[in-house]
């Protein structure tokens, strides 16, 4: 029985389309002739002191009571920017925000954060609080950087603000594994800078 086909030759697809779309995430990763697996992801973390997340975090709390994260703008000025900024400043490396990017004509749009350092760091923002798809749209936009870029791993996160899922592509294997842990906010705040620092600064997972 012939594989049934998801996207078609004659049409053009962002990023955001495959959050669009209806069918389950292996399927259309396969399209890629990519596998998508779940499981527990051993990521990179750092050793070094982050003691400066105490006063992030201590900030946090103090202000989530004051603010209604019910859209995507809320969640990004009072959760994600700010934790990303931290680890820019902290690790001095490159932050490129809805960066373009265009590798086909199934593969291209805007990549929400794009982090440079010894290891890229791709970070989107689940749109309409569905991690689901938002982790699809994140894994074929690291199927695009693995297009443009010499690396063989590439890790990326998909967040709702409170909420961090970590994937990682091995290009050589052609996966995609989508690790079964989440990290909450602001309670798992320094394991989650932990993971972000390890990826950048390319410590061993």
């Amino acid at each position: 029985m012939p594989k049934r086909k998801i996207l078609h030759e004659e049409r053009d697809y962002t990023f955001r389309s495959y959050f669009e779309l209806a069918e389950d995430p292996d399927e259309i990763l396969a399209e890629f002739d990519y596998t998508l697996v779940i499981a527990e992801l051993s990521l990179p973390q750092t050793t070094k002191d982050l003691g400066w997340l105490t006063g992030l975090k201590q900030k946090i709390r103090r202000i989530l009571p004051f603010v209604r994260l019910n859209n995507e703008t809320a969640r990004r000025e009072t959760l994600v920017s700010p934790i990303l900024l931290e680890i820019v400043d902290y690790c001095q490396c490159q932050l490129r925000i809805e960066y373009p990017l265009k590798v086909s004509n199934w593969l291209k749009g805007n990549l929400d954060y794009l982090l440079r350092s010894k290891n890229d760091l791709l970070v989107i923002e689940a749109k309409n609080d569905d991690l689901t798809r938002g982790f699809t749209q994140l894994a074929v936009e690291l199927i695009a950087l693995s297009q443009v870029e010499e690396p063989n791993i590439f890790y990326g996160a998909v967040t709702m603000g409170d909420v961090w899922r970590f994937g990682r592509l091995e290009r050589s294997k052609k996966e995609i594994v989508q690790d079964i842990n989440l990290f909450k906010i602001p309670d798992d705040l320094e394991n989650l800078a932990s993971v972000l620092v390890g990826i950048l600064e390319d410590v061993e997972g």
